[in-house]
């Protein structure tokens, strides 16, 4: 298995590789590549991203069959059943990087914005739970000079809610912190342009 670092090039090369229009991803979806993973798989990344359907991991990162383990959830949010994914993957397969991908103009993003300037009685029950896990990261951002500006709220906010997945991951449980601790899995955070194609790394 490769570590943290080859795995985060792979994935820069295989954004750029999409971002170009040059893909090679369908070298590993070929019917003798699928039957190489009936017995077993060596996924080399984790992504949790959002389920949008503009964002598909594996292909906005050049990747084919058995290559990413990827996890979708309005909001790239972190519940105890994403935690408790990562650390499947992570433990069983050994992968060494996790990336937590959001992205531009994030529909859970703007809802969740929506509902807070909502009075409580107007609010969603179906958006609940959504809302209550990205609250935490945007409501900080509502008492500055940020809101002021809609469309740099939404940036900023973004980038909060990528942060704050990123971090609850990193400690979410004493598996994957011991993980980190011994240099065997690395937590990044990552935002998909919807406009460029770029996914941009950041929180190192």
């Amino acid at each position: 298995m490769i570590d943290a670092d080859e795995a985060l090039a792979r994935l820069r090369k295989g954004n750029e590789r999409f971002v170009s229009d040059v893909l090679q991803s369908e070298a590993s979806v070929t019917p003798t590549r699928r039957r190489e993973l009936v017995v077993a798989q060596a996924p080399f990344a984790i992504i949790l991203g959002c389920s949008d359907s503009r964002v598909p991991a594996e292909i906005i990162f050049d990747q084919g069959l058995g290559d990413l383990f990827v996890i979708r959830v309005a909001g790239n949010i972190i519940a105890p059943s994403q935690v408790d994914s990562v650390e499947f993957a992570a433990e069983r397969y050994g992968t060494p990087l996790v990336v937590v991908l959001g992205h531009s103009t994030c529909g859970a993003i703007l809802a969740t914005l929506e509902e807070l300037a909502r009075p409580p009685a107007e609010q969603s029950r179906n958006l609940r739970s959504i809302v209550d896990r990205v609250r935490p990261s945007i409501e900080p951002l509502l008492a500055t000079d940020i809101a002021r500006d809609q469309a740099a709220l939404v940036r900023h906010a973004v980038r909060a809610n990528i942060r704050a997945s990123v971090n609850q991951l990193r400690r979410g449980s004493q598996g994957l912190e011991k993980l980190i601790r011994q240099g065997a899995l690395r937590v990044v955070g990552a935002e998909y342009s919807l406009d460029s194609g770029v996914v941009d790394f950041f929180d190192m």
